[in-house]
C-alpha cells in the first residue's frame, strides 16, 4: 500500500517538531542588548537549535603574574581561573538571563567561554536521539564500542555524528542557508495552505 504525502515530505518547518516553538530569530539581538557589556571580549557567540539556546563569550586574555613568561603565553592554571572567577562571580546573573530567555523562547540556555581561542562549557543539554539501525551500522558502532573508542552504543553515535558535523560543516550551513529561503519562500507565499 502507498502513502501519499502531503507538503515538502521530510524535515522540520512546518512539522510538529517546531509547532509550540516561538521564533528565536531576534535572539542575538536581545542577548546582545540584555548581557552586561563588560563580560565579554567582543560579542559573544550565539547558537540556536529547537532545544537550546548556547551563549559562549570570548573571555579578555588573563595576564600571567609569572615574570618567565613570554607576553603571548599564559599558563594552563592562569586561564582555569580566569574561567572559574567568571563563572562564580557571573551565576546569579546568568541564571536571571537563562530563565528570561527561557521564558521569551521556550528553551534552555546553556553558557560557556572561550579562552585564547578555547571553548569551555560551564552547562549544556544532552538530549536524547532514538533511532532504529540496520546491521550493518550497529556493527559500526559496536566496533567503535569494542574498540575502546566508545564506551557504549550510544556514545559512539555521538562520536559518528560529531565526525559527520566535523567534516560536513560547510555543506550542513549551505544546507541551513538553502532552509532558510524555503521558510522565507514559503511565509511570503499564500497562507492557508
Amino acid at each position: 500500500m502507498r502513502h501519499e504525502h502531503r507538503g515538502r515530505g521530510f524535515g522540520r518547518p512546518g512539522g510538529w517538531q517546531q509547532a509550540d516553538l516561538p521564533d528565536p530569530a531576534d535572539a542575538t539581538d536581545w542577548f546582545a542588548g540584555r548581557l552586561p557589556s563588560d563580560w565579554f571580549a567582543g560579542p559573544p557567540v550565539i547558537e540556536i537549535d529547537r532545544d537550546e539556546i548556547v551563549v559562549i563569550g570570548e573571555l579578555p586574555a588573563p595576564v600571567s603574574e609569572k615574570e618567565d613568561t613570554p607576553a603571548d603565553e599564559v599558563p594552563a592554571a592562569t586561564k582555569e581561573g580566569a574561567v572559574a572567577r567568571f563563572r562564580e562571580t557571573t551565576r546569579p546573573a546568568r541564571m536571571q538571563i537563562a530563565n528570561e530567555a527561557q521564558r521569551r523562547y521556550g528553551r534552555s540556555v546553556a553558557w560557556g567561554v572561550s579562552v585564547d581561542g578555547e571553548r569551555i562549557m560551564f552547562t549544556h543539554l544532552a538530549v536524547p536521539v532514538m533511532t532504529r539501525l540496520r546491521q550493518p551500522e550497529r556493527k559500526v558502532l559496536d566496533t567503535l564500542v569494542d574498540s575502546g573508542v566508545a564506551r557504549s552504543r550510544a556514545d559512539a553515535l555521538a562520536w559518528t555524528v560529531k565526525l559527520a558535523g566535523k567534516h560536513a560543516e560547510a555543506w550542513l550551513d549551505e544546507l541551513r542557508t538553502a532552509m532558510r529561503k524555503v521558510d522565507d519562500l514559503r511565509s511570503e507565499g499564500p497562507q492557508g495552505l
